[in-house]
């Protein structure tokens, strides 16, 4: 593993743009942040200041529903959150895209799969991430966001690609030349999709509304 000063200038961070997908002719599904291309069709479509996706219910998912349910919880690692964002170079809109499908921020989560906390950090990750204790809020979102990092690095800053790999793994995004042909998958990539342009929308509206000049007060 390299440095962590080297995984930052490897790539350019993930980019937003409209998904395309593709079904090849051995019925493999494909999808791409870097459309348009004939054949392909558009299934999340993005705009200023508004997200749409396809939506669905996480069927098959290895979800398991958080035990801390207080709202508090969405805020609660606000500080975790931008130093992984700024260390990394990842936007802080996918890394809470990528906890609220995988823990709902419930940082005590342990998936069916054996996936821990947050980030929902398997063994192998929490290892190869160098995460001491992945019950630890910062640790865990860290090692998360340093994943996000290397899939990046090595999908070419592909968004698709990169959260097809932190779900299915590299290896499997690599054999496919795409998003893995694996349901529960696809339904994690709309998800995650939804929620990370969803995030990006209500930043884009909390912006405009910072720019707008003070009205005057009428008599």
């Amino acid at each position: 593993m390299r440095a962590l000063a080297a995984l930052v200038a490897l790539a350019p961070a993930v980019a937003a743009a409209d998904i395309w997908s593709y079904t090849d002719p051995s019925g493999v599904v494909h999808f791409t942040n870097l459309g348009p291309r004939r054949g392909w069709k558009r299934v999340y479509k993005t705009g200023p200041g508004k997200a749409a996706a396809v939506r669905g219910d996480c069927k098959g998912c290895d979800r398991v529903p958080p035990r801390d349910r207080s709202s508090g919880r969405y805020v609660r690692f606000d500080e975790h959150i931008r130093e992984a964002a700024q260390l990394y170079q990842i936007p802080e809109t996918l890394i809470r895209a990528v906890i609220r499908c995988e823990s709902d921020f419930d940082p005590s989560v342990v998936s069916r799969a054996g996936a821990r906390g947050l980030m929902q950090l398997m063994p192998s990750a929490q290892r190869d991430m160098r995460v001491v204790d992945v019950w630890d809020p910062r640790q865990n979102i860290l090692g998360g966001t340093r994943l996000l990092r290397v899939l990046a690095n090595r999908f070419s800053g592909d968004l698709v690609r990169t959260i097809a790999g932190y779900h299915a793994g590299a290896g499997a995004v690599e054999k496919y030349r795409g998003v893995p042909p694996y349901e529960t998958t696809h339904v994690y990539l709309k998800l995650v999709l939804r929620e990370y342009y969803d995030l990006r929308a209500k930043e884009t509206r909390a912006a405009a509304v910072a720019r707008e000049p003070p009205r005057a007060l009428t008599p």
